[in-house]
């Protein structure tokens, strides 16, 4: 398999938007405290990444 800059920028947006709604759940309902604020403010941050790499595809 060949992976190109648009196969690579998917795989990462994939594994961002993963990691962000881990995040957003671990924020939601492990941590009730201003812990779980930190995760989730973290998650919406991966989110927000994952949408840039998602917007970068096909233009590099």
């Amino acid at each position: 398999m060949s992976m190109n800059k648009n196969t690579i920028l998917g795989w990462a947006t994939l594994i961002m938007i993963t990691m962000g709604l881990l995040l957003i759940a671990l924020g939601a309902f492990r941590y009730d405290d201003v812990a779980g604020w930190g995760f989730a403010a973290v998650g919406v941050g991966f989110l927000a990444n994952a949408w840039v790499f998602s917007s970068l595809k096909g233009r590099l």
